[in-house]
């Protein structure tokens, strides 16, 4: 009696998790939209603001909404913490500092559908990270799709112009750009080994805090925090924007995903990043495509598709098989 009762309790925390994974699959596909339209809000922003006290304000005052969120729920947790806080420390550092300084500097230089194609290569560089760093098997998808990728961001980068690659007259967004996709990657690498059993909410909470001050003391000996009050209603609606939903609840929904479903699989959704920041870019700010950055937003597309989520496909089928081999 006592056994049938643990083994439908235990079917039930299993539905029960089935149903938490369906769930996330669909709340992820709100990440790229947020993040997709803070390209173009912070290009906006920083005609008026200088890019650090604009990434400063973004994120600190997310931290501390977050930080209430946290203790209204009771979710502080010194332990997890005291343990894990030099990982936590290196995902604020790389995820929230260091990108979003190169991310905001890189959009006085170039186009944010130029910047969101450049980032949507984010899973295939996770993925290569992970066959060096974690162990990760290496095959033949993830090298095609790494090609193809990478001749799709060079094409944007180049402007379909062999000129500009003799000359070395590299747009210099673009670079900065690459700086920011780079130190993205270390933050997802990072977050694979790190996030292993802590709270998806305390990981933002934390590495957002962490990373608004450091964000915070460049801001301050640079100097322009007296150019905020002057800031345009405009540019504070796409501040509150890129507050509540590209910060407290994307991060918040991409880490839950890291940690439900993993990295590989979340960093999907970096396809529908440029997509939904083209579209945007085009409708509320009156940017133009270029034909470099359709076909080059292709070639990452269908690159970043090779990769990774056509292997978990081919992984999935061969766990199949075994399965029908064994009966």
């Amino acid at each position: 009696m006592g056994e049938k009762l643990a083994k439908k309790e235990l079917s039930k925390v299993n539905t029960q998790l089935k149903r938490n994974n369906t769930s996330i699959y669909f709340l992820l596909l709100l990440v790229p939209l947020f993040w997709g339209g803070a390209f173009g809000a912070a290009k906006h922003v920083i005609t008026e603001i200088s890019p650090i006290t604009a990434a400063t304000l973004r994120f600190g005052t997310a931290g501390l909404i977050l930080l209430i969120i946290v203790l209204i729920r009771s979710d502080w947790n010194l332990e997890v913490l005291k343990k894990r806080w030099l990982g936590l420390f290196f995902m604020a550092v790389t995820g929230i500092f260091s990108y979003n300084a190169f991310f905001f500097i890189a959009l006085e230089y170039t186009s944010a559908i130029n910047g969101s194609l450049i980032m949507a290569t984010t899973p295939v560089f996770v993925t290569l990270g992970a066959v060096f760093f974690l162990k990760e098997a290496w095959n033949k998808r993830l090298g095609y799709g790494l090609f193809l990728s990478l001749i799709g961001v060079f094409l944007v980068i180049i402007k379909g112009s062999f000129q500009t690659l003799v000359s070395l007259s590299f747009n210099m967004g673009d670079l900065l750009f690459i700086v920011a996709l780079f130190s993205w990657v270390i933050h997802g690498l990072i977050g694979k080994v790190v996030m292993k059993g802590i709270s998806p909410l305390f990981t933002t909470t934390v590495t957002t805090l962490i990373g608004s001050i450091f964000l915070a003391i460049w801001s301050f000996i640079e100097g322009g925090w007296d150019d905020v009050s002057s800031m345009s209603s405009q540019s504070w609606i796409e501040m509150i924007y890129m507050i509540i939903f590209a910060t407290v609840i994307a991060f918040f929904l991409w880490n839950k995903g890291i940690h439900q479903i993993g990295a590989s699989k979340s960093s999907i959704y970096m396809n529908f990043v440029p997509i939904n920041a083209m579209w945007i870019a085009v409708l509320f700010y009156g940017s133009t495509i270029t034909w470099q950055q359709l076909v080059g937003m292709f070639l990452v597309i269908i690159g970043v598709y090779i990769a990774t989520f056509s292997n978990k496909i081919r992984k999935k089928k061969s766990k199949s098989r075994l399965i029908k081999q064994s009966f």
